[in-house]
């Protein structure tokens, strides 16, 4: 039998009715239920809200690099690219995509081995100071024409690799070395790799009209194997082989002037008979050398400077290459600027191993 809906004027006391009495807490519960449910409003509240769209270089939490940046800002990378750049290297040597042209000079290792390594020596070791590389032409054909020492012959791989990197056309110096280089089985390679060929003029003038810029010595050994106590002294620049092929081909000659290769294997004494027995131009003494043993071969810090000549035309002397006269005036204007220029350095330079 169902109960009879109460009256419209009862009230209705449903709400009324007591509530249920409180849990009470148990010992050591010491988070009340309130702040249980503030947590969990503050969680929903998070979820639901939407993240804002971040800038493509906004840092990303826990990553130290922006977003879009280049991956070069971070911490190691350039041993990096060093690593992939050597990687890159040996596959072109391995598919043999790299070019070598008639003379045996390979660009691509010049610039990936041999010129790095020098570069630790003029830059670091020797600290050398480069001036009038405008003089050098920026195109075409010229002859560089230095004073050599040192003992072993370092200033011509400072040279050619110094005008690589000062000129703005980042040009090669293809240096002319001595029979006896290219006679020894190792450093003929390196030289022919790096650009050198035999000092003579067929070769030279072959170089000069294909437009290169050629490096050469006159002092030969000579100048290389000199007594420290003739340092700095120009020795006879021969008969001037280096003037004629100038003179046929219309070059222009760059004088330049090296100092501080006299200090880095200071000559004491030649040791003749030893020199003959082994078949060498010399064997030097130096403090060093052989007292160290290898060690006496790490060459002495001295401070280096080069410096480049203005050029000495030569067009206009073309027809005159055989003339015996106008080559020794040529080659003894060329020596006379070089001896010149290298006094003036010093007086720059008074300390051969200062800053």
């Amino acid at each position: 039998m169902k109960a009879a809906p109460p009256a419209a004027d009862e009230p209705d006391t449903s709400a009324d009715e007591p509530a249920p009495a409180p849990r009470t807490r148990a010992p050591g519960d010491v988070t009340p239920k309130r702040t249980v449910a503030k947590k969990t409003v503050a969680k929903k509240t998070v979820a639901k809200k939407a993240p804002a769209e971040k800038p493509a270089d906004e840092p990303v939490a826990g990553d130290a690099t922006p977003r879009g940046s280049a991956v070069a800002d971070r911490p190691g990378d350039h041993w990096d690219r060093k690593v992939a750049k050597g990687l890159a290297f040996l596959r072109r040597r391995l598919a043999g995509d790299y070019e070598v042209d008639e003379f045996g000079f390979d660009p691509d290792l010049t610039d990936a081995v041999f010129h790095p390594l020098v570069r630790l020596l003029y830059r670091d070791w020797f600290r050398t100071e480069v001036s009038g590389v405008e003089h050098v032409p920026a195109a075409g054909a010229g002859l560089v024409v230095g004073n050599h020492s040192g003992t072993v012959a370092l200033d011509a791989l400072v040279l050619s690799t110094a005008l690589h990197d000062r000129h703005p056309a980042r040009r090669y110096l293809r240096l002319l070395g001595a029979d006896l280089v290219f006679r020894m089985p190792v450093v003929s390679e390196i030289a022919r790799k790096t650009g050198g060929t035999v000092a003579c003029n067929p070769d030279a003038e072959r170089l000069l009209g294909n437009g290169e810029l050629v490096g050469v010595f006159p002092e030969g050994f000579k100048g290389v194997g000199k007594l420290y106590a003739d340092r700095y002294k120009l020795q006879r620049f021969g008969r001037g082989g280096f003037v004629s092929a100038a003179l046929r081909t219309g070059t222009p000659i760059v004088p330049v002037a090296i100092v501080g290769g006299e200090e880095i294997y200071p000559m004491l004494a030649d040791v003749k008979p030893l020199a003959r027995l082994l078949k060498l131009p010399y064997f030097p003494v130096t403090p060093t050398f052989p007292w160290l043993g290898p060690l006496g071969m790490v060459p002495l810090p001295s401070k280096w400077l080069i410096e480049f000549c203005p050029p000495i035309p030569t067009a206009h002397l073309r027809d005159s290459a055989d003339d015996p006269m106008v080559v020794f005036n040529l080659a003894d204007q060329v020596r006379e600027t070089i001896q010149q220029t290298l006094h003036r350095l010093l007086e720059r330079r008074p300390d051969p191993f200062g800053p």
